[in-house]
């Protein structure tokens, strides 16, 4: 068997207690098979059935006992019979020995590899663990396990042990339950063994290994802490995301008698010259091009080979920052793992020691890491430590790639403290909200986490595998419906909403619901009603209807990009309620300044000081939520000023009625105005031409005041 092939035998519970659950178990090791026609197609796969009535094993024929298991199908190359073999495993009718089906299938995989391909041989051990294990002749049934765990590390073999709890398996014998899960404790300690416990058939599918990935290094080298020291290293990854497999492009041009096509597709290209396109251009009369500006800048290979940054291979503290000052948001891509090298115990011991004065400082490591010679960019990443709290696994640190200043995006959002009282939650509402999410939460005190991320596979990926495992045996079966197991994953829980009316129903009543009333497009009809026949008028509404649509249509694709003269609030809030572009924002403001301007400066005794004040308090509010007070504060004073430069006085005195004033600081923490020299902004002018003189001084005191001229 080749380096990176496997060898997995299945060892499954079957007896009463199981049966349950059974239907899920074949689910999963399906797709295990199916996982591995699909990655590793040259694996083998054996199954161990135990809890059956008969006995079908050659321990029981060479030695005696090992009753009540049976060897489904011996150690062979994965293929599709297998995938039909489990889709309905056989029922047991007795207790299963789980020691004793562990051993006979270790005994498959002894008498098929011998001594040879170490760590690529795995025992998957599925069960419950609620039935009583027999007492052996000699001993007892730890120094049984000991001695099987003993053999398991010399012959190479890992075990993966998936315990399924279901509510009904917690009423049987505590005590039984108890001793089985110490021996299962034991496997874990004395030999490469995993052992899971699972209480739901989600997570049975994200318990079983589907898919076996070897673990390769990105780095291997020294941890340069300073000059004079360097710690060996050895760096995995620890997370990284499972791909959606590429599908290949695939030709039917073959002969169907040509068992030995492939079917692939071989894809060329061509490039041709502008002025002449039947001239082809060759490799080396080509070169790439840069857009800078309105122009393309033609860049050679060799220049782009000389302007490359190409560091040398390394991993160099920068420094040591306290933990709270990386924030979690900050961490880009995959997270990897850092270990020291395997069998060097200085460096094991010195990496240690600084993983646990970090923890116990509450410190984090900045480092810069070049994984490969000749790389053309550089990380920089942060280490945190990982402390192990078992004795038979050294201490890492856990590496996540930290971004740059142009990495980092600043998108301002509006607190919510900042709002009005009418625009955020009073206290019955709030308590409505905090009753739904205690209602939905997935990890309630007391009870096993609800999805969780080690054991939640990836909806979209199980369900494709499912589903070309039958499209290859029928090629032209429809996509079946989603799986009750998958759709606990996508879906919130049915009964749990079922059982909890009565919080969501007290969450609708507590918040009014009205239409938005910029969804609502009225479409115009320009004909005149026709005064014909019937017949004659249904065609016309039939034209009308299609142009009513259409018109419909289009206004809803048409979006504001300026304040206009016709409705300016709404133009104004539409654009600032754009999120594809950050300029809309500022242009909306300064649009509504000008319009403002427009609307002061061309009135005609006042006729459009209203709808000048409308302008103003929407632009006041935007600039608030924003959080661009000072815009509206510069604004508000240079609207003033203008207004006393050209003689419409009558448009501040107007503005003083209605109690109109510059953005407070209570009203937006950025805003550099106290309550007072707000209140103070927009003094009442008398008619008589000192009191006016008088108000203009005040003013200007206050705008110096404001721009920081007091």
């Amino acid at each position: 068997m080749a380096r990176n092939k496997e060898a997995v035998v299945l060892v499954i519970d079957v007896g009463p207690s199981m049966h349950s659950v059974l239907p899920e178990i074949e689910k999963v090791c399906s797709l295990l098979i199916q996982k591995k026609l699909v990655f590793s197609r040259y694996d083998e796969v054996g199954f161990v059935l135990f809890g059956t009535a008969d006995t079908k094993n050659e321990l029981k024929e060479e030695i005696g006992g090992y009753e009540h298991v049976t060897v489904l199908r011996n150690i062979k190359v994965v293929d599709e019979d297998l995938v039909d073999a489990l889709e309905k495993l056989p029922r047991g009718s007795v207790p299963g020995d789980f020691l004793d089906a562990i051993v006979v299938g270790m005994d498959m995989l002894i008498k098929k590899f011998g001594q040879t391909n170490k760590a690529k041989k795995r025992l998957c051990l599925i069960t419950n663990a609620v039935s009583l294990i027999k007492d052996p002749f000699e001993g007892t049934k730890e120094d049984q396990v000991n001695t099987i765990a003993t053999q398991m590390t010399a012959q190479g073999m890992k075990m993966d042990c998936v315990i399924v709890r279901m509510k009904q398996d917690w009423e049987t014998s505590r005590r039984i339950m108890e001793e089985n899960d110490f021996l299962m404790s034991v496997f874990s300690n004395k030999s490469s063994s995993k052992v899971v416990y699972v209480e739901s058939p989600t997570s049975l599918l994200g318990a079983l290994r589907t898919r076996n990935i070897s673990p390769v290094t990105i780095y291997r080298g020294d941890f340069e802490i300073g000059a004079q020291l360097k710690i060996k290293v050895w760096v995995y990854k620890k997370t990284s995301e499972e791909k959606f497999p590429t599908l290949k492009k695939y030709s039917d041009k073959a002969p169907s008698t040509d068992k030995f096509a492939t079917h692939e597709i071989k894809v060329d290209y061509e490039y041709k010259s502008i002025e002449d396109p039947n001239k082809v251009v060759p490799p080396e009369q080509r070169i790439k091009g840069f857009q800078y500006g309105p122009q393309v800048v033609p860049i050679s290979s060799a220049e782009l080979e000389a302007v490359k940054f190409k560091p040398e291979k390394s991993v160099k503290l920068l420094g040591f920052t306290d933990a709270s000052n990386v924030m979690r948001h900050y961490y880009l891509k995959d997270v990897n793992i850092f270990i020291a090298e395997p069998g060097n115990k200085k460096a094991i011991l010195a990496l240690s020691a600084l993983a646990r004065a970090m923890k116990e400082m509450n410190k984090v490591a900045i480092v810069r890491c070049v994984w490969r010679q000749g790389q053309g960019n550089v990380v920089v990443g942060v280490l945190t430590p990982n402390v192990s709290d078992k004795d038979n696994t050294p201490d890492s640190f856990y590496f996540n790639i930290l971004p740059f200043a142009e990495d980092v995006r600043e998108f301002q959002f509006p607190s919510f403290s900042n709002l009005p009282s009418s625009m955020q939650p009073n206290e019955k509402q709030q308590d409505a909200a905090d009753k739904l999410v205690q209602m939905l939460d997935l990890a309630p005190p007391g009870k096993q986490e609800v999805l969780p991320p080690d054991f939640t596979p990836n909806p979209v990926l199980e369900r494709y595998y499912r589903y070309l495992n039958l499209k290859s045996k029928h090629p032209d079966a429809a996509v079946p419906p989603l799986d009750e197991t998958l759709r606990k994953i996508t879906e919130p829980d049915v009964e749990l909403l079922s059982r909890n009316k009565s919080i969501i129903e007290e969450l609708r009543r507590s918040f009014e619901l009205k239409d938005n009333p910029k969804l609502k497009k009225s479409a115009r009809r320009i004909k005149e009603r026709p005064s014909g026949s019937d017949e004659e008028r249904g065609e016309f509404d039939k034209d009308a209807d299609v142009k009513a649509i259409d018109s419909m249509e289009y206004s809803a694709k048409t979006e504001v990009e300026k304040v206009g003269d016709v409705n300016p609030v709404k133009d104004f809030e539409e654009m600032m309620s754009r999120r594809d572009n950050p300029k809309w924002i500022s242009k909306a403001i300064q649009g509504m300044k000008n319009k403002i301007f427009d609307l002061v400066e061309n009135s005609c005794e006042g006729d459009t000081f209203h709808k000048a004040l409308q302008c103003l308090v929407a632009l006041r509010k935007g600039c608030i939520l924003e959080q661009e007070p000072k815009q509206f504060n510069d604004f508000l004073c240079h609207l003033s000023k203008f207004c006393q430069e050209k003689d419409l006085r009558s448009f501040c005195l107007y503005l003083t009625s209605h109690e109109f004033t510059l953005i407070t600081k209570a009203e937006a923490p950025d805003s550099e105005i106290p309550e007072h020299e707000a209140r103070s902004f927009m003094v009442k002018p008398e008619l008589d031409s000192q009191n006016m003189k008088s108000e203009a001084k005040a003013e200007d005191d206050i705008m110096s005041i404001y721009l920081g001229g007091k």
